[in-house]
Parts: structure tokens; C-alpha cells; sequence
């Protein structure tokens, strides 16, 4: 009788499910980053979404028995997870971001930018009033746009993407957390599609994963759209292009929030002369940096 056979069998309740989730698990070589930093916190995760049941449960329900077909569903979630390294929130088709639940496919990243630290915070001290226009580049899901206009409840949101099928994603979320007045999702590379517009606040989590560390990745980072991760040899192709052009799109009191990730250090070895404000987060995290628009232009000034 295979695993699958005799877990069905012998297993019977919210708990028994988890129970044994984790020791799949433990005996699995997965990584943990997207949602989860463990395989306890992974298991819980996976068998209350599976059955569409909140995380923050009433502990009697974990003795609640499953049907056969529950049973079933869960099963092969673990497999799958297991076998094809496939990250938790795609399999379950939904992503937690700043205590909201978003959407998300194989054609967006999964939710988990740092950047998420200085939305809770409203940027301060950065930003000298509230923003009235966002612009949310390389959006994916639409996880930071939206949240950034539910922050800032009068403010109009652009988000923007390369990905038409990501966008479709991230209309849904609008709909999803009524914002579908102020959110507009744009089809665009990088600024083709912004002609014209100027913004209080850009945020931009783009693709900067090097080729090194791309190659080197835990199989689950090989699941997610490789466009969205990777941007040439050393992950600055994009970078380079956008501080090129971003001060033509910031308001005179505007800032950038940009993250680069472990590309930090060759991005401050590529501008020397740039004074980033690299921030301090503390709830983990690290390659976040502030630029106002006074310091994009010199740079655009530096290139003439």
C-alpha cells in the first residue's frame, strides 16, 4: 500500500493532516522563503488553505474529521510541493502581503518585498507629504500598488508591468480589495507606456537576481517567471536603464523607493558618486534604497 493509500486510511483530522504534512516535510529537502520560514509554519499553511479555513483557527477545529475528497486534495498538495519544489502560494493560488491576501500565479513573483517595512510606516521620513499619484513599476500581482493606495486612501495608483498575463493578476486583486477607482494597471516596458506622467512616490521591486546566484537558487525561486527575477550577467541591466530615465517621472519633492537585493554592492561600485539612502529594516530584509528627485538629476546631469 503506497503512503498516499495509508494516509488516507489512517488519517482522519485537521491535525493528523498537519501532523504528518510536517514530517513529509522535515524528511523533504524544500526551501522555505515564501510565506513560510519553516516546514511546521509550511504544513499549517498549506492544510487550512487547502480547506479554505483562516489561519487564525480555533484550536477545537483541529479535531474536526475530513471528507475523502479533502483528504485527497491534500495529498496531492504535499506531493506536489514535495516532488516539483513548486513555492506553497502557487499551489494554493493565494499570497499573504501586509495582512492582505492577493492573487498570485506562476506568471507573478510571489509577495515578499522588504519594501513592505516603509509602506507600514507610511514612508516617513522620506516623504514630506502624503503622496497624491504612485506609480508601482514592475508590479507582478499588483501586491505593492494596491497596498500603497490603501495606505494612502487619496491617492491615485499607476501599477505597471512587462507582463500582460501578470497584469491580468493584478486587475484581479483590484477588483479583489475595491480600488479599481484610484488603481490603474498599465501595459508598459519600464517607462514606454507613462508618457507624460509624473509621481509623489515611485516603487519599483524589479528584476535583479545576477546570473551567479540565479544558477544557484533553491529549485523553488526556478518556478517563478525567470523575467521578473533575472536581468543579465551581474542583475543590473534593468537598474541601469531605469535611474537613467526615473527623474523625468518624479514630482520636485518626489522619492524613489527602489530594492536591489544582494545586488547592493554592485550597484554602489557601478555609481560611486550616488548617495543612496540605504534603510535600515527591521523586520529583515537588506538592498532598499531612497533616492529623491534632486539626486536623480544630478546623476542625469553626471551623464551628459
Amino acid at each position: 500500500m503506497s503512503n498516499k493509500q495509508s494516509a488516507v486510511r489512517d488519517l482522519s483530522t485537521i491535525k493528523d493532516f498537519i501532523r504528518w504534512a510536517f514530517s513529509r516535510f522535515q524528511q523533504a529537502d524544500l526551501f522555505y522563503g515564501h510565506g513560510t520560514d519553516n516546514p511546521w509554519d509550511e504544513a499549517v499553511h498549506l492544510v487550512m488553505g487547502a480547506l479554505k479555513l483562516p489561519l487564525d483557527f480555533d484550536r477545537d477545529m483541529l479535531d474536526c474529521a475530513l471528507t475523502y475528497n479533502e483528504k485527497k486534495h491534500i495529498l496531492k498538495l504535499v506531493q506536489t510541493r514535495i516532488t516539483k519544489r513548486e513555492p506553497l502560494p502557487y499551489l494554493l493560488g493565494e499570497a499573504w502581503f501586509m495582512g492582505l491576501p492577493f492573487k498570485v500565479t506562476k506568471d507573478t513573483l510571489i509577495p515578499r518585498s522588504p519594501i513592505i517595512a516603509l509602506l507600514e510606516s507610511e514612508f516617513a521620513p522620506w516623504l514630506k507629504n502624503d503622496p497624491l499619484n504612485i506609480l508601482d513599476m514592475c508590479t507582478g500581482s499588483g501586491c505593492l500598488g494596491i497596498a500603497a493606495a490603501l495606505v494612502f486612501e487619496d491617492a491615485e495608483v499607476d501599477i505597471s508591468d512587462i507582463s500582460e498575463a501578470a497584469l491580468l493578476v493584478a486587475n484581479e486583486n483590484i477588483v479583489r480589495h475595491q480600488v479599481e477607482d484610484r488603481v490603474h494597471a498599465i501595459h508598459s516596458d519600464m517607462f514606454k507606456g507613462l508618457a507624460g506622467k509624473q509621481y509623489d512616490l515611485i516603487i519599483c521591486n524589479p528584476p535583479y537576481v545576477d546570473a551567479d546566484d540565479f544558477e544557484s537558487a533553491p529549485a523553488e525561486f526556478h518556478n517563478e517567471p525567470e523575467l521578473a527575477l533575472t536581468s543579465g550577467e551581474d542583475g543590473l541591466n534593468f537598474t541601469h536603464e531605469f535611474l537613467a530615465q526615473v527623474a523625468h517621472y518624479l514630482q520636485d519633492d518626489g522619492i524613489l523607493v527602489y530594492e536591489v537585493g544582494n545586488t547592493e554592492i554592485a550597484l554602489q561600485a557601478a555609481y560611486p558618486n550616488i548617495p543612496f539612502m540605504w534603510v535600515e529594516l527591521e523586520q529583515g530584509g537588506n538592498g532598499v534604497f531612497i533616492l529623491t528627485k534632486d539626486q536623480l538629476s544630478e546623476l542625469l546631469q553626471e551623464q551628459k
